[in-house]
């Protein structure tokens, strides 16, 4: 796991550091082995869209071909993976072109609401259940996620600033390696089981929120690792 992923009291974002937002760790051909097959294979298990986040999704891929210098019509990956630059399908593209996951955020009447993203490895959660939903039906099945917290979160998503993302860790006992875990909403809010014969592993989540200079959409990354307890 890497040294800074400690986590805080939600919302505990903290600054993110220039030129950090992006990362590739040794899992790196494993993972996007995966994500190759998800969005070519199980595309609609990973991917939506609605019509507000289309001009999002294409400027969200302009910014990380930015970060990691891919231009011109293919990309090869640290993997040694081609990947078409494909601008008719940005989604398409970025799910096949780093390891994080990306959610879209428009800004609805009274809440951002997830509008489209491309989400390879879910925790429990679907993309189809959760797209065109506000931040605080989204987190409804979080126990945690309170009317408090949903106010504190909504005001970190107003208030993120273009060049100044912030970024927080989610820390999570986990009973499962796997990293495609998605899941129906459950009918009673979720509560992790921290018994640690039920949970022998551990999962982390880098999130990252940023703003995007175009459309002013918020975009959430989450870089997913999974380790033994």
């Amino acid at each position: 796991m890497p040294e800074d992923g400690t986590s805080h009291p939600l919302p505990g974002t903290r600054p993110m550091a220039p030129g950090d937002w992006l990362r590739r760790d040794e899992r790196f051909a494993e993972q996007m082995a995966e994500r190759d097959d998800l969005v070519l294979n199980h595309r609609n298990a990973v991917i939506a869209c609605l019509p507000e986040a289309e001009a999002a999704a294409s400027e969200l891929l302009a910014e990380v071909c930015a970060e990691i210098g891919a231009d011109g019509e293919s990309f090869t990956r640290a993997d040694g993976v081609v990947v078409s630059l494909d601008a008719s399908d940005p989604l398409g593209t970025l799910g096949r072109l780093v390891q994080e996951d990306f959610a879209i955020m428009t800004r609805g009447p009274e809440e951002h609401v997830l509008s489209g993203g491309v989400i390879c490895f879910p925790s429990r959660w679907t993309l189809a259940e959760k797209v065109g939903k506000p931040l605080t039906r989204i987190h409804v099945p979080v126990a945690v996620y309170d009317a408090q917290i949903a106010k504190r979160v909504q005001r970190l998503f107003d208030g993120v600033q273009v060049e100044r993302p912030i970024v927080r860790w989610n820390h999570l006992p986990y009973s499962t390696e796997v990293l495609h875990n998605p899941a129906p909403e459950p009918a009673v809010p979720y509560e992790p089981d921290t018994r640690e014969s039920r949970t022998p592993f551990l999962r982390k989540e880098r999130q990252v929120i940023k703003r995007l200079p175009k459309t002013r959409a918020v975009v959430f990354s989450i870089h997913t690792w999974i380790t033994r307890g």
